[in-house]
Protein backbone atom coordinates (compact mmCIF):
# COMPACT_ATOMS: atom_id res chain seq x y z
CA UNK A 1 0.00 0.00 0.00
CA UNK A 2 1.33 3.51 -1.24
CA UNK A 3 -1.27 5.92 -1.09
CA UNK A 4 -4.40 7.50 0.74
CA UNK A 5 -6.34 9.52 -1.33
CA UNK A 6 -9.29 11.68 0.39
CA UNK A 7 -11.54 13.71 -2.36
CA UNK A 8 -13.71 16.09 -0.83
CA UNK A 9 -14.69 14.12 2.26
CA UNK A 10 -17.87 15.46 4.17
CA UNK A 11 -19.33 13.86 7.30
CA UNK A 12 -22.58 14.51 9.16
CA UNK A 13 -24.53 13.59 12.00
CA UNK A 14 -28.05 14.99 12.26
CA UNK A 15 -27.35 18.73 11.21
CA UNK A 16 -24.12 18.77 12.50
CA UNK A 17 -21.60 18.95 10.08
CA UNK A 18 -18.15 17.08 11.60
CA UNK A 19 -15.66 17.06 8.34
CA UNK A 20 -15.76 19.57 6.07
CA UNK A 21 -14.60 18.93 2.51
CA UNK A 22 -11.37 17.07 3.73
CA UNK A 23 -9.22 16.84 0.54
CA UNK A 24 -5.30 15.18 1.18
CA UNK A 25 -3.09 12.90 -0.47
CA UNK A 26 -1.41 10.68 2.34
CA UNK A 27 1.39 8.53 2.04
CA UNK A 28 0.78 5.09 3.27
CA UNK A 29 4.59 3.95 3.89
CA UNK A 30 5.77 7.09 6.68
CA UNK A 31 4.66 7.94 9.52
CA UNK A 32 1.78 10.67 9.56
CA UNK A 33 0.48 12.57 12.63
CA UNK A 34 -3.03 14.06 13.04
CA UNK A 35 -2.64 16.83 15.21
CA UNK A 36 -5.59 19.20 16.50
CA UNK A 37 -8.12 20.30 19.39
CA UNK A 38 -10.48 18.29 20.69
CA UNK A 39 -13.25 18.10 18.48
CA UNK A 40 -11.77 18.70 15.29
CA UNK A 41 -12.53 15.77 13.23
CA UNK A 42 -9.38 13.87 14.20
CA UNK A 43 -11.01 10.16 15.27
CA UNK A 44 -13.73 10.79 12.56
CA UNK A 45 -11.48 10.68 9.87
CA UNK A 46 -9.61 7.77 11.50
CA UNK A 47 -12.92 5.99 11.12
CA UNK A 48 -13.59 6.61 7.55
CA UNK A 49 -10.30 4.84 7.10
CA UNK A 50 -11.11 1.87 8.67
CA UNK A 51 -14.45 1.69 7.72
CA UNK A 52 -16.34 2.57 11.16
CA UNK A 53 -18.06 5.47 9.01
CA UNK A 54 -18.95 4.99 5.50
CA UNK A 55 -18.34 7.41 3.03
CA UNK A 56 -21.41 10.22 3.01
CA UNK A 57 -20.21 12.53 0.55
CA UNK A 58 -16.95 12.77 -1.51
CA UNK A 59 -14.22 9.49 -1.79
CA UNK A 60 -11.80 7.32 0.21
CA UNK A 61 -9.32 5.24 -1.99
CA UNK A 62 -6.20 3.06 -1.36
CA UNK A 63 -3.79 2.40 -3.90
CA UNK A 64 -6.46 3.88 -6.15
CA UNK A 65 -9.37 1.42 -5.13
CA UNK A 66 -12.43 2.70 -3.39
CA UNK A 67 -12.27 1.69 0.14
CA UNK A 68 -15.71 0.24 0.57
CA UNK A 69 -14.78 -1.73 -2.62
CA UNK A 70 -12.11 -3.73 -0.41
CA UNK A 71 -12.81 -6.98 1.09
CA UNK A 72 -12.90 -6.53 4.42
CA UNK A 73 -10.73 -9.59 5.01
CA UNK A 74 -8.17 -8.00 2.41
CA UNK A 75 -8.39 -4.93 4.35
CA UNK A 76 -8.06 -6.76 7.66
CA UNK A 77 -4.69 -8.07 6.57
CA UNK A 78 -3.33 -4.87 5.52
CA UNK A 79 -5.12 -2.65 8.12
CA UNK A 80 -4.54 -3.07 11.73
CA UNK A 81 -6.08 -0.49 13.99
CA UNK A 82 -5.97 0.52 17.65
CA UNK A 83 -8.87 2.93 18.70
CA UNK A 84 -9.66 4.79 22.28
CA UNK A 85 -11.86 2.41 23.96
CA UNK A 86 -11.18 -1.43 24.46
CA UNK A 87 -14.49 -2.49 25.96
CA UNK A 88 -14.93 -6.38 26.28
CA UNK A 89 -18.47 -7.42 27.25
CA UNK A 90 -17.00 -11.30 27.70
CA UNK A 91 -14.06 -12.47 29.93
CA UNK A 92 -11.20 -12.86 27.64
CA UNK A 93 -7.96 -13.89 28.60
CA UNK A 94 -4.84 -11.42 27.13
CA UNK A 95 -3.26 -14.21 25.21
CA UNK A 96 -6.93 -14.58 23.58
CA UNK A 97 -7.49 -11.18 22.71
CA UNK A 98 -4.07 -11.35 21.02
CA UNK A 99 -5.04 -14.16 18.86
CA UNK A 100 -8.19 -12.54 17.13
CA UNK A 101 -5.41 -10.27 15.38
CA UNK A 102 -4.86 -13.77 13.64
CA UNK A 103 -8.51 -13.79 12.19
CA UNK A 104 -8.15 -12.20 8.70
CA UNK A 105 -5.94 -15.18 8.05
CA UNK A 106 -8.46 -18.04 9.02
CA UNK A 107 -11.61 -20.15 8.10
CA UNK A 108 -14.85 -19.95 10.05
CA UNK A 109 -13.64 -22.02 13.50
CA UNK A 110 -10.21 -22.86 12.19
CA UNK A 111 -8.22 -23.31 15.68
CA UNK A 112 -4.97 -21.40 16.47
CA UNK A 113 -1.79 -22.62 15.71
CA UNK A 114 1.46 -23.37 17.37
CA UNK A 115 2.54 -20.53 14.51
CA UNK A 116 0.02 -17.93 16.03
CA UNK A 117 0.73 -18.99 19.71
CA UNK A 118 4.28 -17.67 18.40
CA UNK A 119 3.25 -14.61 16.93
CA UNK A 120 1.64 -13.70 19.91
CA UNK A 121 3.80 -14.50 22.44
CA UNK A 122 6.64 -12.32 20.49
CA UNK A 123 4.27 -9.77 19.91
CA UNK A 124 3.18 -9.35 23.92
CA UNK A 125 6.86 -9.45 24.48
CA UNK A 126 8.00 -6.29 22.47
CA UNK A 127 4.70 -4.41 24.08
CA UNK A 128 6.26 -5.48 27.55
CA UNK A 129 2.98 -7.90 28.59
CA UNK A 130 4.22 -11.30 27.57
CA UNK A 131 3.95 -12.21 31.82
CA UNK A 132 0.04 -11.05 31.51
CA UNK A 133 -0.69 -13.39 29.03
CA UNK A 134 -3.17 -15.55 31.08
CA UNK A 135 -4.74 -12.16 32.97
CA UNK A 136 -8.13 -10.98 32.08
CA UNK A 137 -7.80 -8.30 29.90
CA UNK A 138 -10.70 -6.81 31.49
CA UNK A 139 -8.68 -6.44 34.63
CA UNK A 140 -5.78 -4.67 32.94
CA UNK A 141 -5.13 -0.65 33.95
CA UNK A 142 -6.16 1.32 30.52
CA UNK A 143 -2.37 1.71 29.59
CA UNK A 144 -1.91 -2.20 30.05
CA UNK A 145 -4.91 -2.48 27.57
CA UNK A 146 -2.94 0.05 24.92
CA UNK A 147 -0.55 -2.41 25.13
CA UNK A 148 -2.06 -5.48 24.61
CA UNK A 149 -4.29 -3.79 21.87
CA UNK A 150 -0.67 -2.95 19.86
CA UNK A 151 0.49 -6.66 20.19
CA UNK A 152 -3.33 -7.73 18.32
CA UNK A 153 -2.01 -5.32 15.76
CA UNK A 154 0.89 -6.39 15.08
CA UNK A 155 0.18 -10.05 15.06
CA UNK A 156 -2.04 -9.24 11.92
CA UNK A 157 1.27 -7.98 10.42
CA UNK A 158 -0.21 -5.37 8.76
CA UNK A 159 1.38 -2.95 5.91
CA UNK A 160 -0.68 0.10 7.85
CA UNK A 161 -1.17 0.68 11.14
CA UNK A 162 -3.70 3.60 12.40
CA UNK A 163 -3.49 4.20 15.95
CA UNK A 164 -6.36 6.88 17.51
CA UNK A 165 -4.36 8.39 20.14
CA UNK A 166 -1.91 5.55 20.91
CA UNK A 167 -0.09 7.30 24.05
CA UNK A 168 -4.09 7.61 26.42
CA UNK A 169 -3.08 6.49 30.07
CA UNK A 170 0.89 5.44 29.21
CA UNK A 171 3.10 7.00 31.03
CA UNK A 172 6.46 8.35 29.52
CA UNK A 173 8.03 5.19 29.76
CA UNK A 174 6.24 3.51 27.74
CA UNK A 175 4.78 6.61 25.33
CA UNK A 176 8.59 6.66 24.42
CA UNK A 177 8.45 2.68 24.33
CA UNK A 178 5.58 2.12 21.88
CA UNK A 179 6.04 4.77 19.67
CA UNK A 180 9.70 4.29 19.26
CA UNK A 181 8.07 0.41 18.74
CA UNK A 182 6.00 1.68 16.19
CA UNK A 183 8.41 3.86 14.46
CA UNK A 184 11.01 0.83 14.31
CA UNK A 185 8.23 -1.73 12.36
CA UNK A 186 9.02 -0.13 8.85
CA UNK A 187 5.05 0.03 7.92
CA UNK A 188 3.01 3.07 7.28
CA UNK A 189 1.40 5.03 10.21
CA UNK A 190 -1.10 6.97 10.54
CA UNK A 191 -1.79 7.83 14.57
CA UNK A 192 -3.70 11.01 16.02
CA UNK A 193 -1.70 12.41 18.71
CA UNK A 194 -2.06 15.32 20.83
CA UNK A 195 1.40 15.20 22.18
CA UNK A 196 2.73 18.10 19.71
CA UNK A 197 6.30 17.18 21.02
CA UNK A 198 6.06 12.84 20.62
CA UNK A 199 4.86 13.95 16.85
CA UNK A 200 7.89 15.96 16.05
CA UNK A 201 9.95 13.38 17.52
CA UNK A 202 8.36 10.22 15.37
CA UNK A 203 6.59 12.00 12.59
CA UNK A 204 7.34 11.94 8.98
CA UNK A 205 4.62 14.06 7.96
CA UNK A 206 2.11 16.29 10.30
CA UNK A 207 -1.27 17.06 9.58
CA UNK A 208 -2.85 19.65 11.52
CA UNK A 209 -6.93 19.83 11.29
CA UNK A 210 -9.20 22.60 12.86
CA UNK A 211 -12.86 22.76 13.04
CA UNK A 212 -13.34 19.71 10.75
CA UNK A 213 -11.01 20.90 7.75
CA UNK A 214 -7.00 20.49 7.35
CA UNK A 215 -5.78 23.45 8.20
CA UNK A 216 -1.99 22.53 6.37
CA UNK A 217 0.26 19.67 6.28
CA UNK A 218 4.18 19.45 6.13
CA UNK A 219 7.16 18.50 8.06
CA UNK A 220 7.55 18.79 11.90
CA UNK A 221 9.77 21.46 10.89
CA UNK A 222 7.45 23.22 8.54
CA UNK A 223 4.77 22.89 10.65
CA UNK A 224 5.28 23.55 14.51
CA UNK A 225 5.77 27.39 14.66
CA UNK A 226 4.88 29.83 16.73
CA UNK A 227 1.79 30.85 14.37
CA UNK A 228 0.46 27.63 13.97
CA UNK A 229 0.45 27.46 18.02
CA UNK A 230 -1.59 30.25 18.11
CA UNK A 231 -3.97 30.03 15.14
CA UNK A 232 -5.10 26.17 16.04
CA UNK A 233 -4.72 25.89 19.70
CA UNK A 234 -4.78 29.31 21.07
CA UNK A 235 -1.96 29.08 23.21
CA UNK A 236 1.19 31.11 23.26
CA UNK A 237 4.87 28.99 23.42
CA UNK A 238 8.21 29.53 22.20
CA UNK A 239 9.61 26.95 19.72
CA UNK A 240 13.53 26.09 19.71
CA UNK A 241 14.92 23.00 18.40
CA UNK A 242 16.97 20.50 19.40
CA UNK A 243 20.14 18.98 18.22
CA UNK A 244 18.97 17.06 15.33
CA UNK A 245 16.78 20.13 14.11
CA UNK A 246 13.42 18.82 15.42
CA UNK A 247 10.88 22.02 16.51
CA UNK A 248 10.45 21.46 20.70
CA UNK A 249 7.30 23.34 21.92
CA UNK A 250 7.62 24.95 25.20
CA UNK A 251 4.16 26.30 26.59
CA UNK A 252 3.72 28.91 28.48
CA UNK A 253 0.93 29.68 30.88
CA UNK A 254 -0.75 32.43 29.49
CA UNK A 255 -3.46 31.70 27.37
CA UNK A 256 -4.55 33.83 23.94
CA UNK A 257 -7.76 35.68 24.86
Amino acid sequence: MKEIRIENLHFRIGAKEILRGITADLPADHFVALLGPNGCGKSTLLKHLYRVHRVQEGAVAMDDMPIDAIPLRAAAQEIGVMGQFHAVDFDFSVEEIVLMGRAPYKESFEEDTEEDRALVSAALARVGMMDAAERSFNELSGGEQQRVMLARCLVQEPQLLILDEPTNHLDIKYQLHILELVKGLGIGVIAALHDLNLAAMYADLLVVMKEGRIDRIGTPQEIITKDMLAHIYGVRANVTYDAAGLPLVDYRTEQMS
